[in-house]
């Protein structure tokens, strides 16, 4: 259970589409929220790739050495040319 304080303004707007839509208050407070975190929610990138996630397999490769292999990249990079 939760308890929202409104500001004046919005409460006269939502007693009023209460009022002309015939539905109950909470009805339309509810129904906002589900909107509302929908919209925020369904931007989440876990949310976007939930149908592939897991759909592959990387082999299992080793990650541990993928800073050493990087470090080495960069010194080659760096080393004198012959």
């Amino acid at each position: 259970m939760r308890s929202v304080r409104l500001e004046p303004e919005l409460e006269a707007r939502l007693k009023e589409a209460a009022r002309i839509t015939g539905e109950p208050i909470s009805d339309i407070v509810r129904a906002a929220i589900w909107e509302r975190c929908d919209r925020l929610l369904e931007g989440r990138l876990d949310a976007r790739l939930a149908d592939v996630i897991g759909s592959a397999a990387s082999g299992g490769g080793d990650s541990r050495k993928t800073g050493q292999s990087f470090v080495e990249a960069l010194e080659a990079r760096r080393a004198p040319k012959p």
